[in-house]
């Protein structure tokens, strides 16, 4: 029987829950976080955090024993590897040594995990196999599997956000898209706007970009002679038609820019990519005149989060609380 796994994404700006079962979506929820509950990408207070689930998921009806949560990339080490074929104890005591020259604490402070990324014919003739290796520290896990359990919640998965889109595209991959394809997966959140990019399930590359929502806030209220939570409320609610003044439309020039500066570096770095295809997801994917600047800048084919998730009211709020339930 298929499991109900409750999917966790905290944001700076928002809590957004995902119910799921046997692939599909059964309910979700998002709330605001207070402020300052989130630094660097966690949580400044796990006991508050606790509090906000359980309100949360009486609020909307939510029941679920089990949950797995997206840990802040700050404080996480990811790696696609290629190492020997080895077996299961083998990679156990050998995986740690992979991240030896990017932790300079020590490896013991660390909890190590690993998927095993599909072979190719060529990794099968030379009898070796690439992972998807990642590293935690200890701190953080206890701090999360604390935090859930004092919500009701038993911790049963917890990954960084890379991790989230291979269920994506294995969905995809299933449903007929060709195998081992490019992909790029852009979120754009409220304090920073990230690209995933990914060849087949082997991840490529991250890149961070300095901006995010937060920024169109900062200069709408400057512009409008308001604070900078009624100027998130008037841009998201596109009020006066906000969306499209001068001050928004240059805040997108300006993120537009940057993702082609990411991607320009991507295909320099492998020039033998064929990337063409990018998915948008997070708060701002919903905003239409940022998805058109985007789509007019990449000349790329554009997707939404809806063509990656079982039927849900806003996919691309809740791409990665999906994503984490179902890895």
């Amino acid at each position: 029987m298929a499991k109900t796994i409750l999917g966790i994404d905290i944001g700076s700006n928002s809590l957004k829950l995902a119910l799921c079962k046997g692939g599909a979506v059964k309910k979700t929820a998002a709330v605001q976080m207070p402020a300052n509950l989130v630094k660097d990408g966690w949580i400044t207070s796990a006991e508050s955090v606790s509090e906000l689930l359980q309100k949360t998921m009486k609020e909307h009806g939510i029941h679920a024993g089990q949950a797995a949560i997206v840990l802040p990339q700050e404080s996480t080490y990811i790696r696609t590897v290629t190492v020997p074929v080895m077996t299961a104890e083998q990679l156990r005591l050998n995986i740690p040594y992979e991240f030896s020259d990017y932790i300079m604490d020590e490896l013991k402070n660390y909890t190590f995990d690993y998927a095993t990324l599909p072979q190719s014919q060529e990794d099968a003739e030379e009898n070796r196999m690439e992972l998807l290796a990642a590293a935690v520290s200890n701190d953080l896990l206890e701090e999360a599997r604390s935090m859930l359990r004092a919500a009701g919640l038993k911790m049963v998965g917890a990954a960084p956000a890379e991790c989230v889109y291979i269920p994506m595209i294995r969905r995809m991959e299933a449903a007929g898209r060709e195998q081992s394809r490019e992909y790029c997966f852009i979120d754009l959140g409220y304090q920073d706007i990230r690209m995933y990019l990914f060849h087949g399930e082997k991840h490529m590359a991250t890149r961070l970009l300095g901006t995010g929502l937060s920024t169109l806030d900062s200069v709408i209220a400057d512009s409008m002679g308001v604070d900078e939570h009624l100027a998130h409320t008037y841009f998201m609610t596109n009020f006066e038609n906000v969306q499209t003044s001068e001050s928004a439309v240059n805040v997108y020039g300006n993120i537009t820019v940057e993702l082609m500066r990411a991607l320009n570096f991507y295909r320099f770095s492998n020039p033998d990519s064929q990337l063409s295809d990018v998915w948008l997801c997070g708060g701002g994917a919903v905003i239409e005149p940022m998805r058109a600047a985007i789509a007019e800048s990449l000349d790329m084919n554009i997707h939404g989060a809806g063509e990656l998730l079982p039927a849900s009211s806003d996919p691309h709020s809740f791409l990665r609380a999906v994503g984490i339930a179902m890895a």
